[in-house]
């Protein structure tokens, strides 16, 4: 069966609150798509919004697809004005797309009430606008948007909106549950009524879907539709897109693929991971941990019950292998660890630990009594891996000795004021006493700056490294301010990232702590020994 992948993370999905991108970032993620194998690439909306007028004129320039092509969204002519007198139709043309996708009024109410016109006027405005487009060679798809609804209020007019769409030249219509609100199960009902009633779903008549994520079953109804004969899928990477977002299309395409066997990509779904997350950057939106297939969680196990059966067989406690999309098994350590945790995170992370059985019970003691101090090494795999190497170096690399370290914060004028931090950092390294201060907007922002300034001077590869992510948790909040305090870090070198963890009974002592584990298991990282 063939099937028709569409991508309208540059347009449905840069509506999201609080994303945007610009041109340049539009054509970095198109290339990534492109990559991923995609079958189209919806550009945005030329004529409408000015960057994306930009974008479809830079794209003739600059891209050069191998598996994509690409698609300018736009609206049918407007009510009274012939199609090709129509400025934002003709913007459509001028972009040059090969595709163009028309949102199209299918509900009757909006066309009375949003649109203002007749129904007839509406179908002219479909019929017209395909049809010139058509005759100007490009291929045309027709989103019909609050499809769903309006089948529901009216399906005889929501059905001859589609099939004049198709008579039209239309070479597929994409139904659009645009308010989000539909369920699996209404979804399959009303794709399977509207393929009987108009023949349509024949390979000249493709049926595709677009669904909103407002009951959290975007992905389930797209299933769903495909399940009744649609052949054509829609959605945004990271399932991106206004209030809830749209259909995550990898997740779309990964069921696709590996529980329905069907090939969708023109290229290869292992890269799905590194396209999740390379967009993530590119978008500067934190990829979501727990998102299926791709996510960082996608394939963690924590319990120490799972782990022992993992070391016999993985796939006892895995739906899938994922490598298949480009992902990984990852093993978590926390006090549910038992030894086979600790193995298989060791294996993880480079140490055979096989036979070891008085080293692995001696972590796994000192896990579970860490944590019971308020220590996490689920989400601060760096820590552990340090940890992992004292026990069996008997020492951690020793980069440098810290003599003393200090923060202070000052506000000068009346309240409302922005306070300043300074910290002063006394340590010894390559031989050396250094004496360093720091400035930041706040004390553990003040101490990173002042550790990395000390130890640059002889570790000059530590510049690279930048902390990305910082998270307190108070720890016992019943004993107010004397509570214990736990902090994890997360840090970059540009490449990959790392957390560490610090507990102490305040944040900056927290904080130092996790700060100084991430200098230290950078360094060692970097393969550099102590100087």
């Amino acid at each position: 069966m063939n099937f028709q992948v569409y991508d309208t993370t540059l347009r449905d999905g840069a509506q999201q609150e609080g994303m945007n991108v610009s041109v340049n970032d539009k054509i970095a993620i198109a290339t990534l798509l492109d990559e991923l194998g995609v079958g189209f690439i919806e550009g945005g909306w030329p004529g409408a919004i000015p960057k994306d007028t930009d974008f479809f004129s830079r794209a003739r320039r600059e891209l050069k697809f191998r598996n994509a092509v690409l698609a300018a969204f736009g609206a049918t002519r407007k009510a009274g004005v012939s199609a090709d007198a129509d400025p934002q139709v003709r913007a459509l043309l001028d972009s040059e797309a090969p595709v163009v996708t028309l949102v199209a009024k299918s509900d009757i109410r909006h066309v009375e009430r949003a649109l203002k016109t007749t129904p007839d006027e509406n179908l002219a405005m479909i019929q017209d606008t395909v049809a010139l487009l058509r005759q100007q060679g490009r291929r045309v798809m027709v989103d019909a948007e609050h499809f769903f609804d309006g089948y529901r209020f009216d399906p005889r007019y929501t059905t001859r909106a589609v099939e004049v769409a198709f008579e039209a030249g239309a070479e597929a219509v994409i139904l659009c549950d645009t308010n989000g609100g539909m369920l699996p199960e209404w979804v399959g009902e009303i794709v399977a009524e509207l393929r009987e009633a108009t023949g349509t779903g024949t390979p000249e008549t493709i049926l595709g879907m677009h669904a909103h994520n407002d009951t959290g079953c975007a992905v389930a109804n797209t299933l769903a539709a495909v399940n009744a004969g649609a052949r054509h899928v829609q959605g945004t990477v990271n399932g991106y897109g206004e209030r809830t977002g749209n259909a995550d299309l990898l997740t779309v395409i990964a069921n696709l693929e590996v529980k329905y066997d069907l090939k969708t990509l023109a290229g290869d779904l292992a890269n799905a991971t590194h396209v999740a997350h390379q967009i993530s950057e590119i978008t500067n939106i934190t990829p979501y941990g727990r998102q299926p297939y791709v996510g960082a969680s996608a394939f963690a196990h924590k319990a120490g019950l799972h782990a022992s059966a993992i070391k016999v067989d993985p796939d006892l406690y895995q739906h899938m292998d994922p490598t298949r999309v480009g992902n990984d098994m990852r093993m978590l350590v926390s006090e549910m660890a038992g030894r086979a945790s600790i193995e298989l995170k060791g294996r993880e992370l480079g140490f055979d630990l096989a036979g070891r059985s008085d080293v692995l019970t001696a972590i796994t003691n000192r896990v579970k009594d860490a944590e019971a101090n308020g220590y996490v090494f689920d989400a601060a795999d760096a820590s552990f891996e340090l940890l992992l190497v004292e026990e069996l170096e008997g020492t951690r690399p020793k980069y440098f000795a810290v003599e003393s370290w200090r923060a202070i914060v000052e506000r000068v004028g009346p309240r409302g004021t922005q306070a300043s931090a300074e910290a002063t950092v006394k340590l010894v390294a390559g031989g050396e006493r250094i004496v360093t201060i720091g400035e930041g907007n706040g004390p553990v922002n003040a101490l990173d700056h002042a550790l990395r300034v000390a130890l640059e001077q002889v570790y000059p590869e530590i510049n690279k490294f930048e902390l990305v992510d910082f998270k307190v948790r108070i720890l016992d909040e019943t004993h107010g301010t004397d509570a214990i305090t736990r902090v994890l870090i997360e840090t970059t070198d540009g490449v990959s990232t790392w957390s560490t963890v610090g507990v102490g009974p305040n944040v900056l002592e927290a904080s130092w702590e996790a700060l100084t584990d991430s200098a230290i298991y950078g360094l060692r990282r970097e393969g550099i020994d102590p100087r």
